[in-house]
């Protein structure tokens, strides 16, 4: 059997990500009472991002054999899920949300972008800790509250950014300055894994190769030393390049449209 077939059999359709991904979808077209609009594309998008990252070839490459695909999953979750999530909630559905008392305490307290800053950036470093990381490979429970430490601050992070209530978000200046923070701290992290010591995430040194398909991932030169390097060149330069290309973007809405800063200025730094 070729290796893409082997590869097209390694879904893991895991009944509680099939579970979360239909009721985040029902809830959603109730509230919108099933309306179709531009919000929709953007929140189906997230949902297809979502399962993509953990029910595709993807997981099991990430989980069994590849350090680097386990990167590009944490990637997907932590950079593209949640923005499109935001982008996909109307502004009304926010608005009406924000009206009960729990949820506006709430956004009052994870709004505040140092606690956001933290919660974000701190969770994708606490669970590269090398002990964190290969814990949740031998523990499925540990395993997806891992996924949802990231999609649940990522979410808290990108809120500041792309909140469906512009005066939510905050403002340019403030908002630059705290994805090129972001940014710089991710890069630092993509340089520290990319040259940490081989073995210090030891399950991709010998994998169990349950697919057979080792011998090809060798054959086209991604042993564990390789794999390693990757996996920290891509938290180093995708993942940075996210916020500096949104950091840049808002840089230039922001000098050629005057009324971006008015819109977007928050009880957080007004222009």
């Amino acid at each position: 059997m070729s290796f893409m077939r082997v590869l097209a059999s390694a879904w893991d359709l895991e009944p509680s990500v099939l579970l979360g991904s239909f009721l985040l979808l029902a809830v959603y077209l109730v509230i919108t009472h099933f309306r179709a609009s531009r919000f929709l594309f953007f929140y189906l998008a997230s949902i297809a991002m979502l399962l993509l990252s953990l029910i595709s070839p993807l997981d099991t490459l990430g989980d069994e054999y590849l350090f680097s695909a386990h990167m590009i999953q944490h990637l997907l979750l932590l950079l593209v899920v949640p923005p499109l999530l935001l982008l996909g909630i109307p502004t009304e559905i926010a608005q009406n949300l924000l009206q009960w008392r729990f949820a506006a305490r709430c956004e009052s307290i994870l709004g505040n972008p140092f606690v956001a800053w933290f919660l974000g950036v701190g969770t994708v470093w606490v669970w590269h800790i090398p002990a964190l990381y290969n814990a949740t490979l031998e523990s499925e429970s540990l395993h997806i509250f891992e996924h949802l430490c990231f999609l649940v601050t990522s979410v808290i992070f990108w809120w500041l950014v792309l909140a469906p209530i512009k005066e939510h978000r905050l403002s340019p200046t403030t908002m630059i300055l705290y994805l090129a923070s972001a940014g710089m701290a991710n890069t630092l992290l993509g340089i520290v894994l990319a040259f940490t010591p081989l073995g210090v995430y030891p399950a991709y040194l010998h994998p169990a190769d349950t697919l057979g398909i080792l011998s090809t991932l060798r054959g086209w030169g991604l042993t564990p030393e390789v794999d390693q390097r990757i996996a920290g060149l891509l938290m180093w330069f995708p993942g940075g390049i996210v916020y500096v290309a949104t950091a840049l973007t808002i840089t230039f809405r922001w000098l050629t449209a005057g009324e971006y800063g008015q819109q977007s200025a928050s009880r957080y730094g007004g222009n």
